[in-house]
């Protein structure tokens, strides 16, 4: 099976998920490099309510992430279309997809290549552009990669041995190390990871996989969120948003910076409750 896009990417699956909430409209939620599915799950629980009825939420662990299996080349058209297959199996939809980061260049991925799937679509700070390398990455993968995980006794050693003075973006890091028995292994695909960020300017996922022209317009209601403290998102971007998502709004939280859901999950819950309520009429 090939990924729409036309790159021939081998579709990866069926993908890990988790699932949140027993009735209502279906939600999925794709997360950003070295995330999980789970790191929606304070999102996804408000949106479902105390009874379960709000809305019926899926988190995926995308390939390469997780306990979802790993491809053999990074692809941004495998990646949607291996989000394509696993929320198929689940219901044919139309879903509303929301995704932060790396997650939000998949999600438009599989809106523009995969219109009848999406009913709405949540970008979380990130826009539809080549972000140039993936520096701001290489120093994250360089100490995952030097950790000894033959050495290590147990996880406070692994904490104590990990340099990274930023305690949230350790933890966040080392959400990805598992002890297998009496081994250790990181779920994230750390050495495709390490390839594509060694391509300088031309990484991958840094990149923006489709050209101007190339597909459709996405024409259902796109909700953009920047953190205002981020600078995944400038003023210039609007273009090239519009011109692929003419229906798109953006929302700029006060005070978030990339993490917006982490630093603003109050008003992040409320922006997707009136994407939910829009959906539903």
């Amino acid at each position: 099976m090939t990924a729409p896009g036309g790159d021939g990417a081998a579709v990866v699956g069926p993908l890990h998920t988790l699932s949140v909430g027993t009735s209502g409209p279906r939600i999925a939620f794709l997360h950003g490099l070295f995330g999980q599915g789970r790191n929606w799950s304070t999102i996804a629980k408000a949106l479902a309510g105390p009874d379960g009825t709000g809305a019926r939420c899926t988190l995926v662990d995308l390939p390469d992430h997780g306990r979802s299996p790993w491809s053999e080349e990074f692809s941004y058209a495998g990646y949607a279309a291996s989000v394509a297959a696993t929320l198929r199996a689940v219901d044919e939809g139309p879903w509303i997809v929301v995704g932060h980061s790396l997650g939000g260049k998949v999600a438009m991925v599989l809106a523009l290549t995969d219109p009848a799937l999406v009913s709405r679509l949540v970008v979380v700070d990130i826009a539809p552009k080549d972000y140039g390398d993936l520096d701001r990455f290489a120093g994250y993968i360089r100490e995952m990669q030097s950790l000894p995980l033959g050495e290590l006794r147990d996880r406070a050693d692994a904490e104590a041995r990990f340099e990274e003075s930023d305690l949230g973006v350790k933890a966040f890091l080392l959400q990805n190390l598992r002890r297998e028995g009496t081994s250790w292994r990181w779920q994230a695909n750390v050495q495709l990871f390490a390839d594509d960020a060694a391509q300088g300017e031309d990484s991958l996922i840094a990149d923006w996989p489709l050209p101007p022209g190339s597909v459709a317009p996405f024409e259902g209601g796109v909700l953009w969120v920047a953190g205002s403290e981020s600078r995944y998102i400038k003023e210039a971007d609007a273009d090239v948003m519009r011109a692929l998502f003419p229906h798109v709004r953006l929302l700029k939280v006060k005070g978030a910076t990339h993490w917006v859901h982490s630093d603003a999950p109050a008003v992040v819950v409320e922006a997707l409750r009136r994407v939910v309520q829009a959906a539903s009429r």
